[in-house]
């Protein structure tokens, strides 16, 4: 019997910075138990990272560097999963372009992102790459044809407008591209070690460049609960980031840890020294695949060019069909 053909999925992302823990549970760990199952085509994304970073892009390319040594570190298999810088594949930007033409302006300014960033970074002047950053993406997900797309619930809403913009297209030129569904996956949200969002613009994460010794000194410096003061004092874990990383790193012994800090018998300081052991376990064969892919460029170089070429060939045929449907071939 013919192999029943594989569901493509395109998931990314972006390089504004090193990739930290949050990267890891929310995405890349997912990925990997993806790509047994799916065409998977894992993307970095570094043209989206020009939306907010225009004005000095000299760490880009570092950045999507290290990006690619995260996702093998992490365990995605070249031969499974293509591995894909979007600047080096230009149907990206060709469909972009198209996807440019037929997407109203309206459609774009309800997008709550685009109101959130202009006020977080405080940008008096957007560019039109900061507006049309969902065409961007819709185009980096329809050039795949991708049928599947894991996001969280939040993210939901971004898929919904690529959705809405391939019905747009389909109905003006015909039945291009399929309308990706969400694969709604649940994962551990870590808080950053502020007890804010993790983000890389808060600068509280853990990234997974970090040496054993930087993550002790971080885990070190964590915010815990500020009505636990002295060691009896009964605490409230579900307030402490501390406790959220112990949950997701060490469950087994999670509610032990619950009802000792709540108790008064488990003070913060014994509490991080905890952690932090447990973290450089759960790290340590990813640090060990690092340090082994940092000193094999050669590999990674490998590993991106085919990663770039599966992509080309799947992304042409696409545009392909797209010229021909706009009677522009």
């Amino acid at each position: 019997m013919p192999q029943e053909r594989k569901k493509v999925i395109f998931s990314a992302m972006q390089v504004t910075g090193r990739l930290h823990l949050g990267n890891l549970e929310g995405a890349l760990r997912n990925w990997v138990r993806l790509q047994d199952d799916y065409e998977l085509y894992a993307g970095i994304v570094d043209l989206h990272s020009l939306t907010t970073t225009y004005e000095d892009t000299s760490e880009i390319l570092g950045n999507v560097r290290q990006a690619a040594i995260d996702y093998l570190a992490a365990g995605l298999d070249p031969e499974k999963t293509a591995i894909v810088i979007q600047s080096w594949v230009p149907a990206h930007c060709e469909l972009h372009a198209l996807l440019s033409m037929v997407t109203p302006v309206s459609w774009l300014e309800r997008v709550p992102t685009y109101k959130e960033k202009r006020e977080q970074l405080h940008i008096a002047s957007p560019s039109y790459g900061l507006l049309g950053y969902p065409v961007l993406m819709a185009s980096d997900i329809l050039v795949y044809r991708a049928e599947v797309v894991p996001v969280g619930r939040d993210q939901e809403p971004h898929l919904e407008l690529t959705r809405e913009i391939a019905r747009r297209f389909n109905h003006l030129y015909g039945d291009i591209f399929p309308e990706p569904q969400s694969l709604l996956t649940e994962f551990a949200v870590l808080p950053g070690l502020d007890g804010r969002k993790m983000s890389k613009s808060y600068g509280n994460c853990i990234y997974l460049s970090d040496t054993p010794d930087e993550v002790r000194e971080k885990v070190r410096a964590m915010f815990t609960d500020p009505k636990k003061i002295r060691r009896d004092d009964p605490g409230h874990p579900e307030q402490c980031p501390v406790y959220a990383y112990h949950a997701a790193y060490a469950p087994e012994g999670a509610e032990e840890v619950k009802r000792t800090c709540e108790a008064g018998e488990l003070g913060c300081v014994p509490h991080k020294k905890q952690l932090g052991e447990i973290l450089i376990e759960a790290l340590t064969s990813l640090w060990e695949r690092r340090a082994a892919l940092t000193a094999d460029p050669g590999y990674v170089d490998r590993v991106l060019h085919q990663g770039a070429m599966r992509a080309r060939e799947k992304t042409d045929e696409t545009m392909e069909l797209v010229w021909q449907a706009m009677k522009l071939r």
